[in-house]
């Protein structure tokens, strides 16, 4: 199964998802892969060390001599994971890639070669519709989109849901949206539930049960370059994502 975790809004929880969710599959006995798209690296800088790298992901999907089996590491911290790191050279990924025909296949043709090593690949996004995220949605199996609490939690939602209708159509008939998390939940308040009861119009019955609440604990992690389930086990944030975890897998 390959995971694509998607929202073109930034600050909703789409890293902190990535990292736990492939650190959950990887604690439960199972061979994870999670491939960094985002320039800012904070997923890679969560389980290695970033600043000695020489290749990237970046380096896989344009060089014809390097795939990604070439440039990916084990985790420092987590059996069983594996990572396929970003760096800053990614953010000209497009600038290189247009014109090419197959610029939207890149990333499926290098995880196909690599897929057998692997029970889930993660994939974690920027925060854009371009063609890093494309490429994303082209490889994946499945996206689960994390959906912020907040007021505009649903902006930009239309063109989400657009893009991966258009990915459908054509490159990946047969990519399946997962379900959406609700991120940053603060259950004190009106707001969030108000923004919940909003968030369930638009997904329905894809809107999973778990509900990531804010949380220091989780803000911390990635700085101590952990997941929360070594960082912080009793935590409210490693138990949700554990959670999350077992319906993900309870889905796909």
């Amino acid at each position: 199964m390959i995971i694509a975790i998607t929202n073109q809004k930034g600050g909703v929880g789409k890293t902190t998802t990535a990292i736990n969710l492939a650190a959950a599959f990887a604690n439960k006995g199972l061979r994870t892969l999670i491939v960094d798209l985002d320039p800012q690296a904070n997923s890679s800088m969560s389980f290695i060390g970033v600043r000695d790298l020489e290749r990237s992901v970046y380096d896989a999907l344009v060089e014809k001599d390097v795939s990604l089996a070439d440039i990916t590491i084990p985790a420092d911290n987590v059996e069983r994971l594996d990572v396929a790191p970003a760096m800053i050279s990614l953010a000209k990924l497009e600038g290189t890639l247009v014109g090419e025909l197959d610029n939207y296949f890149r990333l499926k043709d290098e995880i196909d070669k690599v897929i057998d090593r692997y029970d889930y690949v993660v994939i974690d996004t920027p925060p854009t519709l371009g063609l890093i995220t494309v490429n994303a949605l082209v490889a994946a199996t499945h996206v689960l989109i994390p959906v912020q609490a907040s007021y505009f939690a649903l902006e930009g939602t239309d063109d989400l849901l657009e893009t991966i209708d258009k990915v459908k159509a054509r490159p990946n008939p047969g990519l399946q949206i997962l379900g959406a998390v609700i991120t940053l939940y603060d259950k004190r308040t009106l707001l969030a539930k108000d923004v919940r009861g909003e968030i369930k119009k638009v997904f329905g019955d894809r809107v999973f049960e778990t509900v990531i609440s804010k949380s220091v604990r989780l803000e911390e992690s990635p700085a101590h370059r952990e997941p929360i389930f070594s960082f912080a086990p009793k935590s409210s944030g490693a138990y949700e994502y554990y959670k999350l975890s077992e319906e993900v897998l309870s889905r796909v």
